[in-house]
């Protein structure tokens, strides 16, 4: 109970910059306070304790504006960020690391007795407002932007958003070598960001592709040339850095102004 509670204690430091002290977040922190109560409610329901365990539950629900069933099945370093609003299911199964905001809902699309309640893998992000809702599995890794509403599994790595959601980014060997790329030229801040619209995102990561194949050539030519004259490739264009494109932004709007 100790180590999961130091565990948890642990993760807020981790995701949560604004905390400062270990009393801070004993004291003030509703996600610690709802998940103290949800592992006694859940030993008391899974030893037969049904009804106090459901009372245990509501108490939590009333102190920390977080509702959680006490059959929920939820691991290790579990954070809830907020917190008010949260509800979570009885037959939610909850992996390590995961991390939820307020306002999330995992939820179930039936009446019927059985598994109803979504499965978050390791290392699971949604975002303050989402709805997860039936017996679908989220992947480990994935990610569930603000508002958005899941009602299929989700890959691992996957990035989803809007209602219904759709899958934005995929965590794949063709998105890694963009990034990779992205890195290279200094590009990352602008490269495939979960937060930008599904047209601005889906252009820049085909600029992306196309400035990736564009370089690997030249490197061809280069290496060609380079055999006849040995000095053909040795001067090489300036660094692109993100910085720069920052300043040069900057500018033009100070001109605009």
């Amino acid at each position: 109970m100790f180590d999961r509670l130091r565990e948890d204690i642990a993760s807020v430091f981790d995701r949560d910059p604004a905390a400062r002290t270990t009393l801070e977040v004993m004291l003030n922190y509703p996600g610690i306070h709802a998940m103290i109560f949800h592992r006694m409610a859940h030993a008391l329901w899974t030893s037969g304790f049904k009804g106090l365990a459901r009372w245990l539950s509501s108490l939590a629900r009333f102190l920390t504006g977080i509702e959680i069933h006490p059959g929920a099945k939820i691991g290790r370093r579990f954070f809830i960020d907020h917190g008010m609003g949260v509800v979570i299911g009885e037959t939610a199964e909850i992996g390590d690391d995961v991390t939820l905001y307020h306002g999330v809902t995992l939820g179930g699309t039936s009446w019927s007795r059985g598994k109803r309640h979504p499965t978050l893998g390791n290392g699971v992000v949604v975002g303050a407002g989402a709805k997860v809702i039936g017996p679908i599995l989220i992947a480990d890794g994935a990610k569930i932007g603000s508002n958005a509403v899941v009602t299929k599994p989700l890959p691992a790595g996957a990035t989803a958003v809007g209602n219904p959601a759709r899958i934005i980014l995929h965590d794949d060997p063709a998105e890694a070598a963009r990034r990779a790329f992205a890195e290279k030229i200094g590009f990352q801040a602008y490269a495939a960001s979960p937060d930008l619209p599904d047209p601005v995102i889906e252009a820049i990561r085909h600029l992306l592709d196309h400035m990736q194949q564009a370089d690997t050539r030249m490197d061809r030519m280069c290496e060609a040339f380079s055999r006849t004259n040995p000095g053909f490739c040795d001067q090489k264009p300036d660094e692109l850095k993100a910085e720069d494109l920052v300043a040069l932004q900057d500018e033009n709007q100070q001109k605009q102004a």
